[in-house]
C-alpha cells in the first residue's frame, strides 16, 4: 500500500459572504480533487472577514453548529471529490458558549472529526477571547483514510507541546488552518521578523517530531470595522514541510493559490531511524511542564 498523499492548500482571501466563500472554496476542493489531492485543508475561519478585530455581539449570530450548512457544504464538495476536507467553522457549542473549530470531512461527505482551538490569542487585532472557549478535548489525531490527521488551529501552532502530544498521539501529519497577518503599521523590518518566526517555529515542529506539516492561511487586507486601527493584512505564504522541516511547497505571499504537494509517511519512518527523537526523550525530567512556571 503506498505511503504517499496528496495534500493541497487552499490559500484564500474573503469574498464578501458565507454562502461566496463557501461557493468559492467547494469550486476549489474539486479543482484540488481533479489534481489528484487526498486531503484539501482550507483556512481559519474561511466564511468570511476575520470577525474577531473587535469585540461585538452581534457577532455570534454567525456561529453555527458542528452539524450546521459550513459542514454540509463541506461534506458535499468532499464527496463529489472523494477528497478528505479540513475547514473551519464559528461553532455555537450553546448559548454563550462557542469554539474556533476544525472540523474534518471523510470522502464520501461524513464528518470524521473536530478539533476545538486549544490555545486562544488576546492581541490587538485578535480579540478571540470575547468570541471562543478554549478547547476541552485534547491533542489526538483525527482518523482518515488519508492518514491520521493532526488538526490544530492557528495560535497553536506557536506551542512545541501540542505538536509533541499529537505526535504521541500517532499523528500522520500536523495541519494548521490559521488566520495571521500584520499590522500594516508595523515596519517592514518587524513583519518581516513575524513572518520569518511563525514559518520557523512550525518548521521546527516537524523537525522535532519527524513528521510532514501543513499550514494554510488566509490573504487579504482587511479593515478593522470600528475603524480605530488599520486593520489586519494577512500573509498568506501557506506551506507544506517534510519530516526534517524542508519546504516541499509554498504559497506565494498575498495571492490567492491552490497549492499540492506530495508527503510520505515512509521518510517518516527514516527520518526517525536517524533521529531517534522520540526514543531519547527524558520523560522522567519533564514534569515542570505542567506549571505556568517552574517554581524551587
Amino acid at each position: 500500500m503506498s505511503t504517499q498523499r496528496t495534500i493541497a492548500l487552499v490559500q484564500h482571501r474573503d469574498q464578501g459572504s458565507a454562502a461566496s466563500n463557501l461557493a468559492q472554496l467547494s469550486s476549489e476542493i474539486r479543482r484540488a480533487a481533479a489534481r489528484g489531492a487526498d486531503i484539501v485543508v482550507l483556512p481559519e475561519l474561511h466564511n468570511g472577514a476575520y470577525f474577531c478585530q473587535v469585540e461585538d455581539p452581534a457577532r455570534f449570530d454567525q456561529a453555527e453548529a458542528i452539524d450546521g450548512p459550513t459542514v454540509a457544504a463541506l461534506g458535499e464538495a468532499a464527496r463529489d471529490g472523494q477528497v478528505v476536507v479540513v475547514g473551519s467553522i464559528f461553532e455555537r457549542r450553546a448559548p454563550g458558549l462557542h469554539h474556533n473549530t476544525a472540523v474534518v470531512l471523510e470522502r464520501d461527505g461524513a464528518l470524521a472529526g473536530f478539533y476545538r482551538k486549544m490555545h486562544i490569542p488576546e492581541d490587538p487585532g485578535y480579540h478571540e477571547k470575547f468570541y471562543f472557549a478554549p478547547g476541552d478535548g485534547d491533542f489526538r489525531p483525527i482518523a482518515t483514510s488519508a492518514g491520521n490527521l493532526g488538526v490544530m488551529v492557528c495560535w497553536d501552532q506557536w506551542y512545541p507541546e501540542a505538536a509533541r502530544l499529537m505526535a504521541l498521539a500517532g499523528a500522520d501529519i500536523l495541519i494548521y488552518p490559521t488566520a495571521i497577518g500584520w499590522d500594516p503599521t508595523d515596519s517592514d523590518r518587524d513583519q518581516q521578523r513575524q513572518r520569518n518566526a511563525w514559518e520557523v517555529v512550525q518548521r521546527g515542529h516537524a523537525v522535532a517530531n519527524g513528521l510532514p506539516l501543513a499550514v494554510c492561511n488566509r490573504i487579504g487586507h482587511e479593515r478593522d470595522p470600528a475603524g480605530s486601527a488599520a486593520g489586519q493584512r494577512f500573509w498568506g505564504g501557506s506551506f507544506v514541510a517534510g519530516p526534517q522541516g524542508e519546504i516541499l511547497a509554498q504559497a506565494p505571499d498575498g495571492e490567492e493559490t491552490l497549492m499540492t504537494a506530495v508527503v510520505d509517511g515512509a521518510r517518516t519512518e527514516s527520518v526517525r531511524r536517524i533521529w531517534p527523537f522520540l526514543r531519547d526523550r527524558r520523560i522522567d525530567a519533564y514534569g515542570d511542564l505542567t506549571q505556568r512556571m517552574r517554581t524551587e
